[in-house]
């Protein structure tokens, strides 16, 4: 068994090897009212369910995570604080135990609303957040990971998650101005003051991931990776298995396309970050409609639904892996959840990967602004 790969309950065992001998485990986490209820052990995570659980260099996380970012609108839309409290309670009821949130998600409106509905069991959950924007000198889109500013994001987040700790600190994007020993170095220190239990990268270059973790060793890095978009296992996978890195992918499901919700006439507008993604233009969405129908042809062939089938591809490739879907929707959470002990095998991988190897996909994932901040 891989030594970053473990499972709580014996029944999530029982439900992993149902799955590997049917091919597919049809059971749900079941609901429970644990944050509500005082616990003995409050570092004790809440295992009332059928998730898997996974080590990402030395951090415990549910092996699917909640990304919160759409949450504050960043695919259009305002959705109300209530429900959203009430979404993020929800996942933890039903075994996540892993939640990503970053300062400029709002900006800080998104870590906020994560602050006050993981404060009744804080302790039994893992929360990651970033700092590397400079929101605090309103340019939300300019890098900046100087020392003092670290410091600063470090401690506005630590008041708005409400909490003395932060489990998973990313820097959000590497800053070509800042020696990456002086980004480390800061986190470091942020460590030994235990204010900091583990830190990572987002968007991060193999050279940028060593040369932090000979600094301080790296938890985890999150960059964007799915069944589309797949350079981070020729780029980074290599460096991330050597140095016992885990990896948290970010926009698992394509930004919706790979749950077949998105047709070839759909249309965004300004407001929905997809509005100016090549990915997402009238001609990149017809032309990868054959990705669609395979995602859509093997989830049926597993009695799932393309949006598990999309978290099942990528938890069956590496034990080291921990994706964080988002929605807003307590029925779409609900369908990412089923995906979280089911696994595809060692021969049904390999024939996925010949099938995807004869679609020409059409569309780079990101526009030209964006793709100049990501660190090569």
């Amino acid at each position: 068994m891989d030594r970053r790969i473990f499972l709580r309950t014996a029944s999530s065992f029982a439900l992993l090897a149902a799955g590997a001998t049917t091919g597919v485990s049809r059971v749900f986490a079941e609901p429970s009212s644990s944050w509500t209820r005082n616990s003995s052990d409050e570092n004790t995570p809440n295992t009332n369910n059928a998730m898997e659980y996974r080590t990402l260099g030395g951090l415990d996380v549910s092996a699917i995570g909640l990304g919160c970012l759409p949450m504050v609108g960043y695919y259009g839309g305002k959705y109300d604080k209530k429900d959203m409290i009430t979404l993020i309670r929800q996942a933890y009821d039903k075994g996540v135990t892993f939640f990503d949130t970053a300062e400029v998600y709002g900006p800080y409106t998104s870590e906020e609303w994560v602050g006050e509905a993981l404060a009744p069991f804080r302790n039994k959950v893992k929360i990651g957040t970033k700092f590397g924007f400079g929101v605090e000198e309103k340019q939300p889109t300019a890098i900046n990971s100087r020392p003092d500013h670290i410091r600063r994001a470090v401690e506005g987040s630590l008041k708005r998650l409400r909490t003395d700790h932060i489990d998973l600190l990313y820097q959000h994007r590497v800053d070509p101005k800042v020696p990456m020993e002086d980004v480390a170095g800061t986190v470091k220190d942020l460590m030994r003051e235990g204010k900091v239990l583990h830190w990572g990268l987002s968007e991060a270059s193999a050279r940028s991931i060593r040369r932090a973790h000979a600094v301080c060793p790296l938890s985890a890095v999150q960059s964007e990776y799915a069944i589309w978009w797949r350079e981070p296992e020729t780029k980074i996978f290599p460096t991330l298995e050597e140095l016992g890195i885990g990896f948290v992918p970010y926009c698992p499901l394509g930004r919706a396309f790979l749950t077949g919700v998105i047709g070839e006439n759909s249309r965004f507008y300004e407001g929905d970050r997809r509005w100016n993604l090549p990915q997402f233009t009238p001609e990149a969405l017809k032309h990868n409609m054959p990705l669609v129908a395979l995602v859509r042809k093997w989830a049926e062939r597993k009695g799932v639904t393309p949006a598990q089938f999309a978290l099942i591809w990528m938890l069956s490739r590496k034990s080291w892996i921990a994706p964080i879907p988002g929605t807003t929707n307590p029925v779409h959470l609900n369908d990412l959840l089923g995906a979280g002990t089911v696994r595809l095998s060692a021969w049904e991988m390999e024939e996925f990967d010949k099938e995807y190897a004869q679609i020409d996909l059409m569309g780079h994932r990101a526009d030209p602004f964006t793709e100049s901040q990501i660190d090569k």
